[in-house]
């Protein structure tokens, strides 16, 4: 029977590719804890992220990771194989960075992502989580390098420590920062 929550993903149990998660939860929350994993484990490898980073193209990355050589990580999160096949945006955010990822959850069927994006895998259900330890994730497949070009990589720099600081000075004094906003904005 399909459930009255629009939160809440309804597969057909006849397509094994669309409904391949065992317990199925809303997709915010599927997203959230494949989000907070996957951050978990760059904070792990010391890559140090943003979340929802506008691009120069127009493209928003869900995240967007800095290495400690400089490189740049785009970890594209996928809730679920309908989020996968709905949403072709995903190699436009290639030109922005030197490696591209996908994070899915253990339930993802990964025989639909591409060979050429590396693949993280958080383990979100209650199987994963004793007695409510944060989610887990592992770094299943390496993303290929395809190396940025040196100006690219430094306006992407120039726009990622202008989007941190900014974020930092807004968490630090929000007053100052909506007083900033307000006499900036034009009438």
């Amino acid at each position: 029977m399909p459930s009255s929550d629009p939160a809440v993903v309804d597969t057909p149990a006849s397509d094994p590719l669309l409904s391949a998660a065992p317990e199925l939860i809303g997709l915010p929350e599927n997203q959230l804890a494949i989000r907070r994993a996957t951050t978990m484990l760059c904070g792990r490898l010391a890559w140090v992220v943003l979340h929802e980073v506008p691009l120069p193209n127009g493209r928003r990355a869900d995240i967007l990771a800095l290495r400690p050589d400089g490189g740049f990580v785009c970890i594209e999160v996928k809730s679920g194989p309908r989020d996968f096949l709905a949403d072709g945006k995903w190699p436009e955010y290639r030109p922005y960075c030197d490696a591209l990822y996908f994070a899915v959850d253990d339930g993802f069927p990964q025989e639909l992502l591409p060979d050429d994006v590396g693949v993280m895998v958080a383990c979100i259900g209650p199987h994963c989580l004793p007695k409510g330890v944060t989610a887990d994730a592992d770094l299943l497949r390496e993303a290929p390098a395809h190396r940025l070009a040196p100006a690219t990589r430094r306006a992407l720099m120039q726009r990622f420590a202008t989007i941190a600081a900014s974020r930092l000075a807004a968490l630090e004094d929000p007053a100052i920062t909506a007083s900033l906003r307000a006499a900036l904005r034009v009438e």
